[in-house]
């Protein structure tokens, strides 16, 4: 059963994603939770904006157990303004292509859309995450 979710024009191949970002067109947001991060190691010039977190920011309800993952307080004006300061600090508008990249593409395509809801109409989920992200643009 698809996921109500699933849009193909709200995803991008690995490949293609890769290709943008090598070339300068898109900015990669990394959208998985610090710990998997570590474990699984981070993509070289993505910006690590956890999915959690960033839908607490927006004021969006956590599931019970998105609530146990992120482990954290309610998000005050400092944490919202460290976001918006994320994306600022890479010069992202909201012409611009951003990519959101998870382990698996599921929460990516959320991700994706909230951003889209805020008017960044360019945002996509990378199809397949991490998984299939090549692993010579990750680093341990």
């Amino acid at each position: 059963m698809a996921n109500e979710t699933d849009d193909p024009k709200l995803e991008i191949s690995v490949n293609a994603a890769r290709e943008l970002v090598d070339i300068g067109l898109a900015v990669l947001l990394d959208i998985r939770q610090p710990f998997e991060l570590e474990l699984e190691g981070e993509v070289e010039g993505a910006v690590p904006v956890p999915l959690f977190r960033l839908k607490q920011l927006l004021g969006r309800g956590l599931s019970e157990e998105e609530q146990e993952l992120l482990d954290a307080d309610e998000p005050d004006d400092r944490d919202f303004q460290h976001f918006i300061s994320l994306i600022n600090r890479h010069h992202v508008t909201q012409d611009q292509i951003l990519l959101c990249l998870c382990n698996s593409g599921r929460r990516s395509l959320r991700a994706a859309e909230l951003l889209r809801d805020l008017g960044y109409t360019r945002c996509l989920s990378v199809r397949e995450g991490f998984r299939e992200w090549p692993r010579d643009a990750a680093t341990e």
